[in-house]
């Protein structure tokens, strides 16, 4: 099931306790293996030309059943593969291009398996980020 991250959840939670929440510079990756909400880290996608990319977001609209979400307003383009990655069955918003942290997570309607010289892209609007 998708969602956030233990960390990132326990970030929010602690608002409450007049912890502050700040802004970050979202970064998108793909996944091989998906993460879980558990902390369990899932397995990101590396090397052949692979890295994160930045993504840009509209304001929170409602979704189906009242879930707020976010869509990207930018065109997301990973690549090109120097040679055919594994393939995609997720993806992560990160706080950081390397490293960083995982904040949210989910699976991608159709998995994807870039071949060399291809690219992998999200197209404006194409990659939601759900809360609920």
């Amino acid at each position: 099931m998708p969602g956030k991250s233990q960390a990132h959840t326990d970030a929010v939670l602690n608002v409450l306790r007049g912890t502050t929440l700040n802004g970050v510079s979202p970064y998108v990756g793909l996944f091989s293996a998906a993460p879980a909400n558990d902390a369990a880290a899932g397995t990101e996608l590396a090397g052949n030309g692979y890295q994160r990319q930045a993504a840009t977001f509209g304001a929170p609209a409602t979704d189906t059943g009242n879930v707020r979400k976010l869509v990207n307003t930018n065109n997301i383009s990973f690549g090109p593969a120097t040679a055919a990655w594994l393939q995609a069955v997720a993806f992560g918003i990160f706080d950081a291009q390397t490293n960083g942290a995982l904040l949210y997570w989910d699976v991608l309607p159709t998995p994807k398996t870039v071949e060399q010289d291809d690219y992998g892209q999200f197209a404006p609007g194409a990659l939601v980020v759900k809360e609920d």
